[in-house]
């Protein structure tokens, strides 16, 4: 299994106070990690400087192979993790956030499953929450008939999830990917929609995943601590910029993914949660509906990459 090469991609905006932990934390896998892939998206924070003098005192080490990649502006999580994936051609890539800290099977455990059956493309571990390892942050992901996706088992008592298994999809908290489903899934050389800026995109990318015949995998004994940012203080914390990216993404998520023999169907069972939601936005938050514009903008674009989506999908496996 050792010789499968594994890299890891850390895409950070203002993550100082997180950042050398989860290196450390990499940097102390079991597994041989290839190279380690920080990209900066124009932090203010210092976070750059502090990857920088973390790399000179380990470099001596024999430490992997370490690229820094620093934009000049916030080109959002999506696009920095796709200049990850160009920088790199390990068979496997662990998509990691700064906050989140592993233990160090983390890597082993993850790759040992994938390997074991090679239609498995994504993969998660056991996420925590660093300020209670005793409930979870995530197990991976699901997603209700009215097409919204939610972290499996968030809150519960970690204990209640012991059994792995196969899932809807990874959160993009602490993903592992295949380089065989990145290719394959990949939408005009993007493996993340790079319209979707961040939120939503590693949703998007597991029903793309799962349309494509590719499968998700819960391991519960890889276990990671997250941090988990905005949670503590609620939505109103959140700028009304990430809440109408964060909105609108699930449209566009639902306009490429979904196919049209299940539309109608979704349109239903979703018309409840859409009449509510919209009523409590019409009253509360208004200015959410002004994220339509960057659809209406963007439908073309959509428009094509639906059809690409669609049409591979309905292809048998031998096509």
């Amino acid at each position: 299994m050792n010789n499968k090469t594994v890299s890891v991609h850390i895409v950070t905006f203002n993550s100082a106070d997180d950042i050398i932990d989860c290196l450390t934390a990499v940097l102390a896998q079991d597994y041989p990690v290839k190279q380690i892939v920080v990209v900066d998206n124009a932090s203010t924070d210092g976070c750059v400087d502090r990857v920088k003098e973390f790399y000179q005192k380990i470099e001596e080490a024999g430490v992997p192979s370490l690229v820094l990649i620093e934009n000049k502006i916030n080109t959002g999580f999506a696009p920095a993790h796709n200049q990850a994936l160009a920088a790199t051609d390990t068979d496997y890539v662990l998509v990691l956030n700064p906050d989140l800290t592993l233990e160090n099977s983390y890597i082993s455990r993850l790759i040992l499953q994938m390997e074991s059956n090679l239609r498995i493309g994504s993969t998660t571990g056991k996420l925590l929450l660093k300020a209670d390892h005793s409930l979870v942050d995530s197990t991976g992901l699901r997603m209700n008939r009215a097409r919204r996706a939610f972290d499996r088992g968030a809150g519960d008592p970690s204990t209640d999830w012991s059994e792995s298994g196969f899932v809807f999809g990874v959160s993009g908290a602490a993903a592992m990917y295949s380089r065989r489903m990145i290719e394959d899934i990949s939408v005009e050389g993007e493996f993340f929609d790079a319209d979707f800026f961040a939120y939503k995109e590693d949703v998007d990318v597991a029903w793309r995943a799962g349309l494509f015949g590719w499968l998700a995998y819960f391991e519960a004994e890889a276990i990671g601590y997250h941090e988990r940012g905005w949670k503590p203080s609620g939505r109103d914390s959140k700028p009304m910029f990430i809440r109408r990216i964060s909105y609108i993404n699930r449209y566009k998520m639902i306009y490429k993914n979904e196919p049209a023999g299940t539309l109608l169907l979704t349109l239903l069972y979703s018309l409840p949660y859409e009449l509510a939601a919209h009523g409590y936005t019409l009253l509360k938050e208004r200015q959410l509906l002004k994220a339509w514009s960057a659809f209406f903008q963007q439908w073309r674009h959509l428009k094509q990459k639906r059809r690409y989506i669609q049409n591979k999908a309905s292809r048998k496996p031998d096509e």
